[in-house]
């Protein structure tokens, strides 16, 4: 795991579900065990508020699972935009060197002292181009890691807010009709 990943955790929409699944349950025993109302009534209650908390949990999955989706096309896209931008570098370097290697072949026939100097000429050309490519391309990759990893926190922080009104809703909902 690396840094970011220690720091900020993503919480499974899993684990959140099946704690509102398990506090929803606990609520409808405790308010069974404490209810006023006949047996009839209290059933029926129980049976609404179970099928709220039960669409309110569906709704809440539909809303990870299309967050998720999003996530997934995002990190998708910038992955194949930096395979690109990586290939396309690589073609030009081998281009520059397929380039400058024809340059030395015909220097090679005029002269010993004309091919020191192209070699040292082509040597530094090629190393400057490697040396930019590898800047550019490093440059990318942290940007588009950087991107990714806010977009992974905003992402992370929304599921979390939705989850949290979702089950302040259902607290709500249950408070009201205990009283």
């Amino acid at each position: 795991m690396n840094k970011a990943e220690t720091e900020y955790p993503v919480q499974s929409g899993g684990t959140f579900a099946k704690g509102i699944l398990i506090g929803g349950l606990l609520g409808a025993a405790a308010a069974l065990l404490f209810a006023p109302k006949p047996g009839r009534e209290m059933r029926s209650d129980l049976s609404d508020k179970l099928s709220l908390a039960t669409d309110k949990t569906k709704e809440f999955s539909g809303k990870v699972s299309d967050k998720t989706k999003t996530l997934a096309s995002t990190v998708g896209g910038k992955a194949s935009d930096l395979a690109s931008t990586v290939t396309a570098k690589a073609s030009d370097l081998a281009s520059t060197v397929s380039s400058k290697a024809s340059n030395i072949l015909t220097t090679v026939s005029d002269s010993k002292q004309q091919i020191a100097a192209t070699l040292q000429e082509t040597g530094k050309d090629v190393s400057d181009t490697v040396s930019s490519a590898s800047a550019e391309v490093s440059k990318d990759v942290k940007d588009a890691s950087k991107e990714v990893a806010d977009q992974a926190k905003d992402a992370s922080e929304d599921v979390s807010e939705e989850a949290k009104d979702a089950s302040d809703e259902v607290k709500a909902s249950y408070k009201s009709t205990s009283y």
